[in-house]
């Protein structure tokens, strides 16, 4: 059984996951700084599997599922981490760092386990 941390987890998830998805229809246009074609084709690969995964850990409350959405998540914010070391707009950087404080709340608050309950003896 999912815990009410494990759904806002998978929900930041899946928003973030529905977000790379349209990656890819948007490439940085030549003379800009931007990432590279073969990271936006990732971010959006990774964006439909943290979708699906997360469709299937909230329904069957599948923890593989959760793990695989997790997994997908870091690749994804990995790939969006060398905003930091190169020049672009502090506009990007702001919604790269947005975007990694979330991932992290999200991938935290997935795996989060259950908590147990143990019965109270006298």
């Amino acid at each position: 059984m999912l815990s009410t941390k494990n759904k806002i987890g998978l929900a930041i998830a899946g928003l973030l996951g529905l977000a790379d998805i349209p990656a890819v229809l948007m490439p940085t246009p030549d003379g800009e700084v931007g990432p590279p074609f073969g990271i936006l084709v990732l971010g959006s690969i990774c964006g439909v599997i943290t979708v699906i995964a997360v469709v299937v850990g909230w329904v069957k409350a599948n923890r593989g599922a959760i793990r695989v959405a997790a997994g997908a998540r870091i690749v994804s914010m990995l790939t969006a981490l060398p905003a930091f070391f190169v020049d672009v707009p502090a506009g990007i950087k702001i919604l790269v760092t947005a975007a990694v404080i979330l991932t992290v709340i999200s991938v935290v608050l997935m795996l989060s386990p259950a908590r147990q309950t143990t019965p109270v003896t006298d």
